[in-house]
């Protein structure tokens, strides 16, 4: 692939915090996307399910178009014709009562932890400033220095110190590790229903829910982070509903905003929302009434379309496909629904496997060095699946011949 000067320019004046394939995209269009060559690629990321109802969808570019036209933003400090029925919405298809919205999904993170210390000291009866806040290793919830507080990768912590206090990290699937973990200063059980960037790791049958009855136990909010996982990528509305969870709060971001705009919610009961009263917390850009507009459009699409029947459906089809490959090369296939994770045995390079897969019009990356993380736009079709899987095919067998002939 030549050499680009939009790369070049990247290099020259952007940070280097990424480490982007060396493709620069242009256009994209439902599954697909092209780069500034004219090539076409079959995008199997969908930005981290940002993209779940496929690039530029017509009804949300439509939303979108209509809305720009008549009011934009203007802050909290007014009501508008579109937050409420946005909010509304949200809530009537995830089952809370209330929901309170910003723009990222670490903003999303960070106004529930913000919610469960409140909640901790004004109705449980957590001394001041000793609430504690737990949350597994191996976890992804953003990117500010209080969140990175939680993670235990590394590169996401060193030089960043000093750290919040009261964050505590336990192993994932673990029941009793929470179990040891809880005292009476515990505010909150922050968990995702599936690690994504920790590698698609899905726990133990039974984990969500039993962790919901511990929590319940002790008066710990369960707070699922749905910010990769909801809005059908699992093949439910949310993934701890597989297992019949209702938590207490959850966060969603990414797909709320329709792969347009940075849209997120916090959403829970009115009794924890209750700690927020007027100037304890807010955004400038939260809930404005151009991404209310987009927010309430996502929702209509993935209700109409039935993308979350989708997800179930294709999610079942791919992982069969992926298994049957039954390759030396893979380790395992996981996932749920259409968020899938391919563990490449240690003696490969999973990031080579994507290099492979970006020449032949496949569109992936690599997390934790050895997963491939396969997570399409709800709206593929089997026939896309199988062309992945064929790519993919020619891939395994090209790497395992490769290394065969270096030994």
């Amino acid at each position: 692939m030549p050499d680009s000067a939009m790369i070049h320019l990247e290099h020259t004046y952007g940070a280097n915090n990424y480490d982007p394939l060396p493709v620069v995209l242009v256009r994209g269009e439902g599954v697909y996307v092209w780069d500034e060559e004219g090539k076409q690629y079959l995008d199997m990321m969908s930005a981290y399910s940002a993209v779940s109802h496929g690039h530029c969808h017509p009804a949300l570019v439509a939303a979108l178009q209509a809305q720009s036209t008549q009011l934009n933003i203007v802050s909290r400090a007014f009501y508008t014709n579109k937050l409420g029925l946005f909010l509304q919405r949200a809530c009537e298809l995830t089952g809370f009562e209330q929901a309170l919205p910003m723009n990222t999904g670490a903003e999303a993170v960070e106004t529930a932890i913000k919610a469960a210390r409140k909640w901790a000291y004004t109705v449980k009866g957590v001394p001041s400033d000793q609430a504690n806040i737990i949350a597994c290793a191996g976890n992804f919830h953003g990117r500010t220095t209080t969140i990175i507080g939680f993670s235990t990768e590394p590169e996401y912590k060193n030089g960043f110190g000093p750290f919040s206090a009261g964050l505590q990290t336990i192993p994932y699937g673990d029941i009793a590790a929470l179990e040891k973990a809880i005292t009476p200063h515990t505010a909150a059980f922050l968990v995702e229903p599936i690690q994504g960037e920790g590698g698609i790791i899905v726990p133990p049958t039974g984990y969500l829910k039993a962790c919901a009855q511990l929590c319940k136990q002790h008066n710990v909010l369960l707070i699922c982070d749905e910010i990769q996982t909801g809005l059908g990528r699992t093949g439910k509305w949310l993934a701890c509903q597989h297992e019949s969870v209702q938590p207490d709060a959850i966060v969603l971001g990414k797909a709320l905003g329709g792969g347009l705009l940075p849209v997120s919610l916090f959403l829970t009961r009115k009794e924890v929302m209750d700690v927020f009263t007027p100037g304890t917390h807010g955004s400038t850009f939260g809930g404005n009434p151009l991404a209310a507009a987009v927010g309430l459009a996502a929702l209509h699409v993935l209700e109409q379309e039935n993308l979350i029947e989708r997800a179930e459906k294709l999610g079942f089809y791919f992982q069969k496909k992926l298994k049957a490959l039954n390759s030396p090369l893979i380790k395992e296939v996981r996932g749920r629904g259409l968020l899938i994770g391919v563990e490449i045995n240690s003696q490969y390079s999973a990031k080579k496997i994507c290099l492979a897969l970006l020449k032949r019009g496949i569109l992936t990356k690599e997390t934790h060095a050895t997963v491939i993380r396969f997570a399409p736009p709800l709206i593929i079709t089997e026939e896309q699946i199988d062309f992945t899987i064929q790519m993919l095919e020619e891939v395994i067998n090209s790497v395992i011949l490769s290394v065969a002939k270096d030994h």
